[in-house]
């Protein structure tokens, strides 16, 4: 039994420096009726982490600008709040599940909200 929040009652954090695919993320797990909050790059998303007890998902692209990449942020996040569900993305890289910290889950751009929606509730 998972010990992760349930992602339908916390928040998604979606992390992505491109506007355009980060504005389709949130419209595609809001229709498949998830919370969402945005992050352009992994350190607002550290911030908002750091302010919000509510976050529940970590949807994060692994290539950004900043001082962190996705793979560092999911890190960070599996040791500093393990009941986060961590998800990652990448058009360039590829990963097995196994490769993702914290047993989360990896999703290829480009993605189906079917794909992402299940890559969520399989993150243990």
């Amino acid at each position: 039994m998972s010990l992760k929040r349930a992602p339908e009652a916390s928040i998604i954090l979606v992390v992505e420096d491109d506007d355009l695919v980060r504005m389709n993320a949130v419209e595609l797990l809001e229709d498949a009726g998830f919370a969402v909050i945005e992050a352009r790059h992994a350190d607002e998303a550290w911030f908002i982490l750091h302010d919000r007890s509510d976050i529940g998902v970590l949807f994060t692209d692994v290539d950004m600008p900043g001082s962190m990449c996705g793979v560092t942020l999911s890190e960070r996040v599996y040791h500093a709040w393990p009941d986060i569900r961590l998800v990652l993305t990448s058009g360039r890289h590829r990963f097995s599940d196994r490769e993702v910290p914290d047993h989360g889950q990896f999703v290829p751009k480009p993605y189906s909200q079917a794909q992402v929606v299940s890559a969520i509730h399989n993150a243990d």
